[in-house]
């Protein structure tokens, strides 16, 4: 089944990265993704405050059953990120980590792997939830990504009962 998903990153440090693997569907028949806005869209929609981005985060959420977080080695530190998690909890959405750290950015290096985003603890309705009790994190690299990210994306649906 061919799911649309959201993805979440660290724009600025692993935009480069993060459409590594965004764009490892173009060459597949059962991939599709969502959720995407370029460096210059990015910029404007930060101009316009914490309400747009809200509402746009929201609104490519919308059509989706799963989010990827792309894991950097910043990723765990970021609000953006953290909204995003958190909207994927209260939409009952599924959420699987990929650590993207180890590919290479624009100028050819690699980073250290950073804490893992799934691991912290989100409150959501009065409850205290844990991604990383319920969902996945993978490597791309280590873990076959190319060939293997359908799969991810389709076991954190059902785990969400999507």
């Amino acid at each position: 089944m061919v799911r649309r998903v959201f993805f979440s990153f660290h724009f600025d440090r692993d935009h480069w990265r993060a459409n590594q693997v965004r764009n490892s569907w173009l060459t597949q028949d059962d991939q599709e993704s969502a959720g995407y806005i370029d460096a210059a869209d990015w910029e404007d929609l930060k101009r316009q405050g914490d309400a747009a981005i809200k509402r746009w985060i929201r609104s490519q959420m919308d059509s989706t059953s799963v989010v990827v977080v792309l894991i950097g080695t910043k990723t765990s530190e970021r609000d953006w990120v953290k909204f995003e998690i958190k909207e994927a909890l209260k939409e009952d959405k599924g959420i699987v980590g990929v650590r993207v750290h180890n590919l290479e950015d624009q100028n050819g290096n690699t980073d250290p792997q950073g804490d893992d985003p799934l691991d912290n603890v989100y409150i959501v309705d009065g409850k205290f939830l844990r991604p990383s009790k319920a969902y996945n994190t993978y490597s791309w690299v280590l873990q076959n990504g190319y060939d293997n990210f359908g799969d991810w994306v389709e076991e954190a649906a059902e785990i969400a009962g999507r």
